[in-house]
C-alpha cells in the first residue's frame, strides 16, 4: 500500500486554540471542516497526547483561525512545532478574543471562527472535536494556506503527531 496517495487530499492549515480559564493553549492542524450548515458546525481532530486537546476538552469550547499564504515558516513553527504546556504562542502575535474567550492570531490569517464542543470522537491516537459556530469573522481577502502550498513552497514538514503524519 503506497499511504503517500493520502498527501494529495486537499486541505488547509489551521490554527485551533482554547482558554480553559486556567490555560491558553493553541496548535497548527490541517482538520479544519465545515461539516454541517443548519446548525453550522465545524469539527477539528486533535492528537491526544498534544495539550491543546486536554485544554480543548476543559473548556469546552475553541476558536479555528485560517491560516492564509503570508504566513512564513516561524509563524507556522511557533504553532507547529511547540507546545503551549511551556510556551506562550501569541506571546508577541497580534491577536484578538473570540466570544467564546479563545485567542485567535490576526495577522497570517483571513478568517476564525468560534465554537462550542458539542460532541468529541476518540478516533484512536486523536480526539475529533465538533463545535458548533457562536462567532466568525473574515479577518483578510489573503488566499487560504492549503497544505499542498505548505508543502511545495514553504517546504514544510509533517510532525509526526499531526493526524495526517505518513512515515515514507
Amino acid at each position: 500500500m503506497d499511504a503517500t496517495a493520502l498527501f494529495k487530499f486537499s486541505s488547509g492549515l489551521y490554527i485551533v486554540s482554547a482558554n480553559d480559564g486556567e490555560c491558553v493553549s493553541a496548535c497548527l492542524i490541517n482538520t479544519g471542516l465545515q461539516l454541517t450548515s443548519k446548525p453550522l458546525q465545524v469539527s477539528v481532530t486533535v492528537n491526544k497526547e498534544n495539550y491543546t486537546a486536554h485544554v480543548i476538552q476543559k473548556a469546552g469550547h475553541f476558536s479555528l483561525a485560517v491560516v492564509d499564504e503570508t504566513a512564513d515558516m516561524t509563524f507556522v513553527g511557533r504553532f507547529g512545532f511547540r507546545t503551549s504546556e511551556t510556551c506562550d504562542k501569541f506571546d508577541g502575535v497580534a491577536h484578538a478574543t473570540a466570544s467564546t474567550g479563545d485567542l485567535y492570531p490576526t495577522e497570517h490569517v483571513c478568517s476564525y471562527v468560534a465554537c462550542r464542543v458539542v460532541k468529541t470522537f476518540d478516533v484512536g491516537t486523536h480526539l475529533v472535536f465538533v463545535g458548533e459556530m457562536t462567532d466568525a469573522g473574515n479577518l483578510s481577502s489573503e488566499p487560504p494556506m492549503t497544505y499542498a502550498y505548505y508543502h511545495g513552497t514553504l517546504k514544510g514538514k509533517t510532525p509526526e503527531k499531526a493526524s495526517s503524519y505518513v512515515e515514507v
